[in-house]
């Protein structure tokens, strides 16, 4: 993922420190330190030894920070479930236990991606919908 974008220079030397400017090969991470938001960078044409934490106000790759960013963003949703999303539960399709405690396959309103939810989160968050599934399945005699 090479780019002609211009960031300062690394904290590694490097073959091209007169011009003073580097160009991002990736982003390979975020974090907090001391307060100000910094990106942990790849240089192009410098092996991962130069790789280099750089505070967001002194880079100039607005579009691959974008890039990271949002795919961070998904990434952090892909791992969220049903209620964490906001979600509102339509109907419980499937229960089980493997494994540990009773957990509900939940249909959700707007969504064909059901998804697994504790029965003690669904007891709490749609006691309504908990209530129909058993109702559903009551066999009397």
């Amino acid at each position: 993922m090479s780019s002609n974008m211009n960031c300062p220079e690394p904290r590694a030397a490097g073959t091209r420190e007169e011009e003073g400017l580097y160009s991002v090969d990736e982003i390979l991470g975020v974090r907090i330190e001391n307060g100000v938001k910094e990106y942990l960078l790849k240089w192009t044409g410098y092996d991962n030894t130069h790789n280099s934490w750089v505070p967001e106000g002194q880079l100039d790759c607005l579009r691959k920070i974008r890039v990271f960013e949002a795919n961070l963003a998904l990434a952090t949703d892909k791992r969220k479930k049903g209620f964490d999303k906001g979600l509102v539960p339509e109907k419980i399709i499937g229960a089980t236990n493997h494994g540990g405690p009773l957990n509900f396959l939940m249909k959700w309103v707007g969504s064909n991606e059901p998804d697994l939810v504790t029965a003690e989160q669904a007891n709490v968050k749609c006691p309504q919908v908990v209530i129909k599934f058993y109702e559903e399945r009551i066999k009397w005699s």
